[in-house]
């Protein structure tokens, strides 16, 4: 310190700013995904105000006109142009698949459902929060056009739902946020199969046949070992559009992807840690006092070949959905709720719209169904022995969260928007339900868990 005191300064003086110090923190890779998870949420909230203020003020008719405004392109005879809206929906929506994929492939097989000791209570809740939702509102739209709508109150909105947990990151234990995270990636992997099996159009067998080609275009790039994300982006690329033409919703595009994505790094964690020693050795013996790095080019070697060496390290699986959670958490989902929550709302005729079979049975699924298929599913496994709740945490706390659950923004506006999809009323009624419902199992499950967790819980 006191020889660099005595430096005379330069204009290649290094200046460090306040945020670096956030090199010196070292965040595990689910307390990144909590936060990142956290702050999404509240981007999301905020979207879904801008969006029912633009819905419902002077510029209602400007922002109708925008979302069902058409895009496209074309080459030679072909030619594809959407609304802006199936662009977010059909297009954007593909990177938050491609991440949710990530997310499944790596809880199967190093998280928390990689174990069934820890993953058999989720999986159950989770499956019990899809089956009685689904069956609840059927139970009240048993036939005709709404029935189409059962499976909108099956799906949990992750951000919502640990963004809304995790406020109470001071009373509740951090296992119960890892039973939320899980029970919400077993019930996105539930809404990809609902998707995928019953909310299609009708199917183009030879668009499928060149979709399942493709798919085993992305296969073998993992058995041969290629770890480049970009051919597997190109032909993820061709895979959507392929799909877009099948009858099968194309954002399966991004899951069928993120499965094929390599887990295993190139590099040994010990031959990384000799191999990053060594370089950091020659790194310091090539200092040259009041010399910057821009100038010193056996240091700047040296740096690029610990870069190299830290991708190696990182499996692909991993490093892609570090590099895609950020856009998609903060840009893709914030934009499709501004694109999809413009609710206009009719205040003279509420009380119809809360009484419309569509509208009261995503609101019962959602609110009521959630809290008995989580709860009830999790108490009859707990009574007959399968499972075990998570560490220092009650029942009381596990209720909480199966009232969490019926947050389903995201996932259930999207399968809405299919269900729907050329019943603009009944697609109406359907958000109507989902933002109501939303907000009643948000603020209801946060003052649950205030209620039951008061003094501050071990991790």
């Amino acid at each position: 310190m006191t020889g660099d005191k005595q430096m005379k300064p330069s204009r290649w003086q290094v200046f460090y700013a306040p945020w670096e110090r956030a090199f010196d923190r070292v965040l595990t890779p689910f307390d990144e995904f909590i936060h990142r998870q956290t702050t999404s949420g509240m981007l999301l909230m905020i979207c879904a105000v801008i969006a029912l203020f633009l819905a419902n003020g002077r510029y209602a008719d400007t922002y109708l006109h925008l979302i069902h405004t058409k895009l496209g392109f074309s080459f030679g005879d072909h030619a594809l142009k959407m609304s802006l809206q199936h662009w977010v929906n059909d297009g954007l929506m593909m990177f938050f698949f491609f991440v949710v994929g990530l997310e499944l492939k790596r809880e199967i097989l190093v998280g928390e459902l990689s174990d069934l000791r820890h993953a058999i209570l989720p999986i159950i809740a989770a499956i019990g929060g899809m089956l009685v939702p689904a069956l609840l509102y059927l139970l009240l739209n048993p036939d005709g056009a709404t029935a189409k709508g059962w499976g909108i109150p099956m799906a949990t909105d992750i951000a919502f739902a640990v963004g809304a947990l995790a406020l109470l990151a001071g009373r509740v234990p951090k296992s119960l946020i890892t039973f939320l995270v899980a029970l919400a990636i077993v019930d996105d992997l539930g809404a990809v199969l609902v998707i995928a099996l019953f909310y299609t159009a009708e199917l183009s067998w030879s668009a499928l046949a060149v979709a399942a080609l493709l798919t085993g275009v992305l296969v073998s790039f993992n058995l041969f070992g290629i770890r480049k994300p970009l051919p597997y982006f190109l032909v993820a690329i061709l895979l959507w559009m392929a799909l877009l033409t099948s009858g099968v919703h194309a954002t399966l595009a991004g899951v069928i992807a993120a499965f094929t994505i390599p887990a295993y790094p190139k590099f040994d964690p010990r031959l990384f840690s000799k191999r990053m020693k060594h370089l950091l050795g020659r790194f310091d013996a090539e200092y040259r006092p009041g010399e910057n790095i821009l100038t010193n080019e056996a240091q700047r070697g040296i740096v690029q070949t610990l870069e190299n060496g830290v991708l190696k390290v990182q499996a692909p699986l991993q490093r892609l959905e570090h590099q895609w959670h950020m856009p998609v958490a903060y840009l893709v989902i914030p934009l499709f709720a501004l694109i999809n929550a413009g609710v206009p709302i009719d205040f003279s005729a509420l009380s119809g719209t809360f009484t419309h079979p569509v509208t009261f049975g995503v609101i019962a699924g959602l609110v009521l169904g959630k809290f008995l298929g989580i709860a009830g599913s999790c108490w009859i496994a707990l009574k007959l022995g399968f499972g075990q709740l998570p560490a220092n945490t009650s029942f009381t706390q596990l209720a909480g969260v199966a009232l969490l659950g019926g947050i389903g923004f995201t996932m259930s506006i999207f399968i809405a928007e299919l269900a729907f999809a050329s019943q603009p009323e009944n697609l109406l009624m359907a958000k109507t339900g989902i933002l109501v419902a939303s907000l009643l199992a948000g603020v209801g499950g946060y003052l649950w868990l205030l209620m039951v967790s008061r003094k501050p819980t071990g991790a």
